[in-house]
């Protein structure tokens, strides 16, 4: 469930700016039109938004929603440039774009969690730590945040961080079953059942487990001017894909199937969208009060803020940050509901 990141390009931009029309919700009579970027195809990092979409509490909300699917424009490029007014996205994705100049912000915490972590073939014996993947092949997906993160995380089981990382996109995880690649990043309640459906799963390494803070590793975010001026469509928007969510996260087997009722190409992969969304649901959707989509300034600047102190963050003119950036503005739980 990973995509390649995509780098902000003139070009690009100009040719969704024309394809997605440009322009913010419509002021027209009738309901308000919200573009959400998804990031990969549809999955259950997504089925709360389905979830809204089935139940028709978007529409409830006077909102006519519309994903936009996956391509060569990341969804923080798109939401950042008005292409969309909202999209799917990840902290640690997320971190670098904001840093260098992203005009979004996070509304809604999708993950609670990391659901994501260092994969290896399960049945490789010669490696059984992070350290043991000095010399080795990471299938990677091209966002700034995966080198740093595997360096850190080979260095604090005792290695040197030294690797080679080539960018494969979804094509990363065949190329570890193959042994073209050593190791990749898979989404656990994802790729990793996936490996195990087809009896070749994954051994995988937490990256809590070495020194890495947790993160919210799915997050939904807003175009900041957009949800300045539109705080009443905002704050609809959210609420009902936070009851999307909540739905889902309370009742797994109800979320699978409004998914899959969404997206009948899915209906083949049944047993994939079940389980996957029973692993969420059970630990990842919700915080300690059983809420979805809450957000705090602690995962915020614990793990974005590890990642500024590596020294790796860069501002919008392509020069390592100097100051600490100020991660309560980069988040607002404000548009969830009361």
């Amino acid at each position: 469930m990973r995509r390649t990141f995509a780098v902000l390009l003139t070009a690009a931009l100009a040719l969704v700016l024309a394809a997605c029309g440009g322009s913010p919700a419509s002021s027209e009579p009738g309901p308000a039109q919200i573009r959400v970027a998804l990031d990969w195809t549809p999955n259950t990092n997504h089925t709360g938004l389905y979830v809204a979409q089935q139940r028709g509490w978007f529409r409830e909300a006077g909102l006519d929603v519309q994903f936009l699917p996956f391509g060569q424009v990341s969804p923080e490029t798109l939401v950042s440039s008005g292409s969309a007014e909202f999209g799917i996205s990840f902290q640690d994705t997320f971190t670098f774009a904001k840093a260098a100049g992203a005009d979004a912000v996070s509304v809604l915490a999708v993950m609670q969690h990391w659901g994501s972590a260092i994969g290896v073939r399960g049945d490789r014996t010669d490696i059984t730590s992070p350290r043991d993947l000095d010399g080795k092949v990471y299938g990677g997906f091209g966002s700034p945040s995966e080198v740093p993160k595997m360096r850190s995380v080979i260095q604090a089981a005792g290695g040197r961080g030294e690797f080679e990382s080539v960018v494969l996109g979804t094509s990363a995880y065949e190329a570890v079953q193959s042994g073209e690649a050593d190791f990749t990043e898979p989404f656990m309640a994802w790729e990793g059942i996936e490996a195990e459906l087809a009896g070749r799963p994954f051994t995988t390494f937490d990256y809590r487990d070495f020194g890495i803070p947790d993160a919210y590793n799915v997050i939904i975010i807003g175009n900041a001017p957009w949800l300045a001026d539109h705080p009443d469509l905002a704050r609809a928007f959210v609420q009902a894909a936070q009851r999307g969510y909540q739905l889902a996260a309370d009742d797994a087997a109800a979320g699978a199937q409004a998914l899959i009722d969404a997206n009948p190409d899915l209906a083949s992969a049944a047993e994939l969208v079940r389980r996957s969304q029973e692993v969420l649901s059970a630990g990842y959707l919700k915080d300690d009060d059983g809420v979805v989509g809450t957000q705090t300034l602690e995962r915020w600047a614990g793990y974005s803020g590890w990642v500024f102190d590596q020294g790796v963050l860069t501002g919008p003119d392509g020069a390592p940050l100097a100051t600490r950036p100020d991660f309560a503005t980069w988040f607002t739980d404000g548009y969830l509901a009361p």
